[in-house]
């Protein structure tokens, strides 16, 4: 295949998108832990009470096989699994990854489109 060709190839489709404040709050860990270079891995991996759970990791290289993309100034790297678990294809609708403060603590929150269930905490799930 050549050059000319690839470039003409439709981009798959962005699975996760980060909100302005989840924007922040990674910037600020990645700066706070000197990780200069290093990008957000975000991915779904089997465990929790209802069968999967959220990944948030620093990561400074990518895999073959992962999808890269930016979400406000934030480099994203996401396996195919993850990102098949993350993005639904029927309403062309990726998940929301926000950070909230409140009462009941502060973390990172995700808008899972493909959600069938999920536990109470809402750290794992079913699609």
């Amino acid at each position: 295949m050549t050059t000319e060709m690839m470039s003409h190839a439709p981009l798959p489709p962005q699975p996760v998108v980060l909100t302005d404040k989840a924007s922040q709050m990674v910037q600020q860990a990645m700066a706070d832990e000197g990780l200069v270079g290093h990008s957000l891995r975000v991915g779904v991996i089997g465990g929790g009470c209802s069968g999967l759970q959220y990944l948030l990791d620093f990561s400074k290289a990518s895999t073959d096989m992962d999808q890269v993309f930016e979400s406000h100034d934030v480099r994203i790297m996401i396996d195919p699994f993850s990102a098949a678990h993350l993005y639904n294809a029927d309403d062309d609708a990726p998940t929301v990854i926000d950070y909230t403060d409140g009462l009941h603590g502060s973390g990172f929150k995700f808008e899972n489109p493909n959600i069938t269930r999920q536990c109470g905490c809402g750290s794992s799930f079913m699609t």
